[in-house]
């Protein structure tokens, strides 16, 4: 039996080491996994740049399971309809249709609107400028953002490309969805799953980063999904 290897695709910023500590997890759990670095930061680079390497990552892998985190999710989707993909799971990811833009999932998915009804139930100010603390970092300890290294900033690119393919690739999907994102809330992960893709969101621990917050929770979900 072949054991798959897992591909592993950052969100935003493109940074493999995004993965670090979700790939000490899978090593123990006896998983084989390889994290995808990205040019986020390149703005001659978009959306089927990105889809080229993770085709290149994967490349000469007999059966993988594409991880998709966050903004992931448009070029990891994409990628998998030219790769050997037994599954694909979605990490807090957003989910494309055929011919959008990631520029324009936004307002297409209501996310704002959903980030901002999320505010107000838990008590923070919906009209507060955006702030990475509140919304990406408050469940991340500083020591591991420390080791993840320097941001990077993601060009503008990749959201001008329309996702390229006629359908969602024909393979098995699981969305995970955290428990305490501020970012995509669960309830409009649930949401988006269903309308997209006719399935339902799994609860995992940790806000919109819970690779870097709760590795062990994200290993032991991807794993089960398979």
């Amino acid at each position: 039996m072949i054991e798959p290897t897992y591909v592993l695709v950052p969100g935003a910023g493109g940074m493999a080491s995004y993965w670090d500590r979700v790939r000490r997890e899978l090593d123990v759990r006896g998983r084989a996994s390889i994290a995808v670095d990205l040019p986020a930061d390149d703005p001659d680079k978009g959306l089927p740049d990105y889809v080229d390497a993770i085709v290149d990552a994967a490349t000469g892998l007999d059966d993988v399971v594409l991880v998709a985190q966050s903004l992931g999710g448009f070029s990891a989707s994409w990628a998998a309809d030219r790769l050997p993909v037994s599954r694909l799971v979605l990490l807090n990811a957003m989910i494309p249709l055929p011919g959008e833009t990631a520029g324009e999932w936004w307002a297409a998915t209501g996310s704002s609107e959903a980030m901002r009804d999320n505010d107000i139930r838990a008590g923070r100010d919906p009209d507060a400028n955006f702030d990475l603390e509140t919304y990406f970092l408050h469940d991340v300890p500083a020591d591991v953002l420390a080791d993840l290294g320097e941001e990077r900033d993601e060009s503008d690119a990749v959201f001008a490309a329309p996702w390229g393919l006629e359908a969602w690739p024909d393979v098995p999907t699981t969305v995970l969805a955290a428990q305490d994102d501020r970012f995509f809330p669960f309830s409009f992960q649930q949401r988006v799953a269903r309308e997209r893709l006719g399935i339902e969101a799994f609860q995992v621990p940790g806000g919109h980063l819970n690779a870097l917050s709760r590795p062990a929770e994200v290993a032991d979900a991807i794993v089960s999904a398979t």
